[in-house]
């Protein structure tokens, strides 16, 4: 029996920013984010046979009592929170957003990716706080 290929968080990365980059050159800024997220996952991620979910549920607990619930936008292979926006430029309010649903999921690692400014931004979020 083969074994399937284990993708890492880092290439895994590599691969999404190639995809946004490729639908970035094809349909340039202004459409609305909904359009970019199925350019994404629906024509590309499923081209490289890529395990995702969108709009997934996630709920922020306190003390076992569930006190709110969000949507992500996409999550790849269970390990990577894809947080796309198409607006002139990101917040930090965008990233404080893309951290909670990390923090709320217990995944590491995840990507705020702006189609909508003149130039396609990514910004690459922990969990877990790290000094760069």
């Amino acid at each position: 029996m083969e074994q399937p290929d284990i993708i890492t968080t880092d290439q895994l990365i590599t691969e999404v920013i190639e995809c946004a980059k490729r639908i970035r050159r094809q349909l340039g800024p202004g459409f609305l984010e909904k359009v970019y997220k199925k350019m994404q996952w629906l024509l590309n991620c499923e081209k490289l046979k890529l395990n995702f979910e969108t709009e997934k549920l996630i709920q922020v607990l306190y003390d076992g009592i569930v006190v709110g619930e969000y949507r992500t936008d996409i999550i790849v292979e269970g390990k990577l929170i894809l947080e796309l926006k198409a607006t002139q430029d990101l917040s930090i309010a965008n990233e404080v957003q893309l951290v909670n649903y990390l923090t709320s999921t217990q995944i590491d690692d995840g990507l705020l990716i702006n189609f909508g400014s003149d130039k396609l931004l990514f910004k690459r979020k922990y969990r877990i706080y790290r000094k760069l």
